[in-house]
């Protein structure tokens, strides 16, 4: 794959994908900003009204990659996609917490199904062998729209005006709009057939599964190291220059984009995949042990330190996102991609609400022998991926399924 896929399935999803990613660039950006100095609401407000929306996505995550499956993925998401533009927009009237809540709830359930439903229009237009290298190059392109679209927000933080900050806002709607009429182009993906016996939502029913998710979700904490713990070390507990919290994010972004399909080589299968777990864990294990002790040298060891961490971390994350693609592709029954994309997502949602609180408190905190904790946690968790994965292909649930598509 080069760097515009031949035509096809493959291209319209990076097209699409690229003008929704540098949207969410531009709110991952200005967010913040947009809620409380064109809002009007605090920073607790904040925080209240973006957890209750992950809590709301969390929870629905499943049952929305359930509809995905029941009434065809490609039209799921193009529906998801038009909501979450008019929920977008909508966010430009909110003068209020009540008012985020409900905006924030209504686009947190789009967000659920939207992600259900890509997982399964990926699994339902790309052959198997090609899903999780699919899976790696849209995951380059999202890191290019969202550099883009943090540039644009700059522009809008720049300007910090009310005006400026709804224009940012309404900007992430239209990319919504446009995504969904790019997505048109695919071929509709007939829904499959519900079981005959049986949970519906089998994904929550498939213990091995959720153990794995459980797994993965606690290791994708590792994200969290980049952009909350290390910034806060650096700043405070290293001889590095401030400018290197970006240099290091730069060379992130960097190496996704130019290595993350080349990284997925190999993780077609579920054996392959749970490997490149058990390496994601021992790398980002050794890039902790670099980060722990940068903290106590001169400036330019420091510097050396954390560049070395860094990389040591990013081929840590691009092992680990193949690997997550791999085994969630590979263990999902072809009747129920959706509610297993789904419930694969909740586990990355789970360790993003508990990131905060755990890489900050030990890495932070504890400064060196809580950054050796981390590493520790960091391979002992890719090192349970394989048995866990194993333990999950012995116990695949195969259903009884209808011939009839079932409404």
């Amino acid at each position: 794959m080069g760097i515009l896929p031949a035509p096809g399935p493959t291209r319209v999803l990076a097209v699409a994908t690229l003008i929704n990613t540098v949207g969410r660039g531009i709110w991952l950006t200005a967010s913040a900003l947009f809620l409380t100095r064109a809002v009007g609401l605090t920073v607790t407000e904040v925080g209240i009204g973006l957890t209750v929306t992950a809590l709301v996505s969390l929870v629905a995550s499943s049952p929305m990659g359930y509809l995905a499956d029941r009434y065809g993925p490609r039209g799921i998401q193009i529906a998801a996609t038009l909501a979450a533009a008019g929920f977008t927009a909508a966010l430009v009237t909110v003068r209020s917490l009540p008012a985020f809540l409900l905006v924030g709830a209504a686009s947190a359930l789009a967000d659920a199904a939207n992600r259900g439903a890509r997982g399964a229009l990926i699994a339902g237009v790309v052959p198997v062998a090609d899903r999780v290298r699919t899976r790696a190059y849209l995951r380059s392109v999202t890191n290019v729209g969202i550099s883009v679209g943090a540039v644009v927000a700059g522009l809008g933080i720049a300007a910090d005006t009310r005006q400026a900050y709804v224009a940012l806002v309404l900007a992430d709607a239209t990319t919504f709009l446009l995504a969904a009429l790019v997505l048109t182009r695919l071929a509709p993906v007939p829904p499959v057939p519900a079981p005959t016996s049986g949970p519906r939502l089998l994904a929550l029913r498939d213990r091995p599964f959720l153990v794995f998710t459980l797994l993965d979700g606690l290791m994708s904490m590792h994200f969290s190291l980049l952009n909350i713990a290390l910034p806060l070390w650096i700043a405070g507990h290293t001889a590095a220059p401030r400018w290197l919290i970006s240099a290091l994010m730069l060379v992130n972004t960097a190496m996704v984009v130019m290595f993350q399909v080349r990284a997925s080589r190999g993780t077609e299968s579920i054996t392959g995949a749970a490997a490149a777990s058990r390496r994601a864990g021992v790398a980002i294990a050794a890039a902790c042990a670099l980060f722990a002790v940068s903290g106590s040298v001169p400036t330019a060891v420091a510097i050396a330190l954390l560049f070395a961490g860094a990389l040591a971390h990013v081929v840590g994350e691009l092992w680990h996102s193949a690997a997550g693609w791999g085994i969630s592709f590979g263990l999902a029954p072809e009747h129920a991609h959706g509610q297993y994309q789904g419930t694969y997502a909740m586990g990355m949602q789970v360790g993003s609400m508990l990131a905060p609180v755990v890489v900050t408190t030990l890495a932070v905190g504890w400064g060196l022998p809580g950054w050796l904790v981390l590493g520790v946690l960091f391979a002992t968790l890719g090192a349970l991926v394989p048995p866990v994965s194993r333990w999950a292909e012995r116990h695949r649930p195969v259903p009884t399924v209808e011939v009839a598509a079932a409404r």
